[in-house]
């Protein structure tokens, strides 16, 4: 699919957004690995989720809507938490906040990048607070506070091209206009119905022949490739760029992760992914894969105390290919243009 090489110009320049972005995740860890706490810096640059949404408004626009990103977000972290001792409780966990951050996405017209990082954000809270040897891997308290605290930061940096005049002339749209009622039209519906099938599926399909701790990965490939086009086509070229991605991704892990045992080349690891992932998202899709798998790998591997590389980056690339052939057959789920045209 020549989509997959292409790397067509981008709507604007990105490289302010892609620099805000690098910052808000590699900003709080550098402070708090010079301070002796990597682990807490790693906890707060999963705030860093916030400065990816609202990238194209102004920042005055940002600064409405980005509080009720961060709200949502950080519910999905509590109730992530909250399930993590209990697998049958977190598998019913997913399918409902898969279902209702896909509502609240979709319904209030929130834009890219839809629904799947608040997915990401539910799993990788359970992961990173889950049991170990029956004792919880990180302090949920400890881990909430980072969590708001590199919310909060990220926040913070999203406002700070206010300090410029010609930045506070722009207009500014009522919030009403900028995150609208909930409201799902036919489209809407029938996304956050795939949504639905795809975390159902995805997450039996892991209980039972996978793994129901990497569920959530499964669920958020699924939810990624459904994307927010209620268009066949769309989740097919998406199916193929996310396996791809995440098939490159995983071996850019491999390659990577030996480095990132060294503490400050880590955190500009994690920093320059963040950066590269915000640079060409709105350009290729698969490119950007690339970047977020290792990037979302570090983290947990760096959360759960590590384990066999190669294993999980080859499970990886399973969960994907099996969320992305639900998202793709869950296409079905729209009406052909004619019949469409017909009603």
């Amino acid at each position: 699919m020549r989509s997959l090489f292409a790397l067509p110009p981008g709507p604007g320049p990105r490289h302010w957004i892609a620099l805000r972005a690098a910052a808000s995740m590699g900003i709080p860890l550098a402070v708090m690995t010079a301070l002796g706490r990597p682990d807490l810096g790693l906890q707060a640059s999963t705030g860093a989720f916030l400065a990816l949404f609202c990238a194209g408004l102004g920042a005055a626009e940002r600064a409405r809507v980005l509080p009720v990103v961060g709200a949502v977000l950080f519910g999905c972290a509590m109730l992530g938490t909250a399930l993590a001792p209990w697998h049958l409780l977190t598998a019913v966990g997913l399918v409902v906040v898969a279902i209702g951050v896909s509502a609240f996405a979709f319904g209030s017209r929130l834009g890219p990048p839809g629904p799947v990082f608040f997915v990401l954000m539910f799993g990788l809270s359970g992961t990173i607070t889950g049991l170990r040897d029956g004792v919880r891997a990180t302090d949920p308290a400890v881990f909430l506070s980072a969590l708001g605290a590199g919310l909060l930061f990220s926040y913070v940096l999203a406002l700070l091209p206010l300090l410029r005049r010609a930045e506070r002339a722009k207009p500014v749209r009522p919030f009403r206009e900028l995150l609208p009622r909930l409201w799902l039209g036919v489209g809407e519906q029938q996304l956050v119905l795939r949504v639905a099938l795809v975390a159902a599926l995805g997450t039996l399909i892991s209980v039972i022949w996978l793994d129901p701790l990497r569920a959530y990965w499964t669920v958020t490939a699924g939810v990624a490739v459904v994307g927010l086009s209620a268009v066949r086509s769309h989740s097919l070229a998406r199916g193929v760029h996310r396996t791809a991605g995440t098939l490159l991704g995983a071996g850019l892990y491999l390659l990577i992760a030996p480095l990132g045992e060294h503490t400050w080349v880590f955190v500009l690891l994690l920093a320059a992914l963040q950066f590269l992932i915000e640079l060409v998202v709105v350009r290729n899709y698969a490119f950007a894969l690339v970047f977020i798998t290792p990037l979302v790998l570090l983290i947990t591997a760096a959360a759960t105390g590590g384990g066999d590389r190669f294993a999980t980056a080859g499970e990886r690339v399973l969960d994907t290919a099996v969320g992305s052939a639900l998202a793709v057959l869950s296409a079905l789920v729209h009406r052909p243009p004619r019949a469409a045209a017909e009603r």
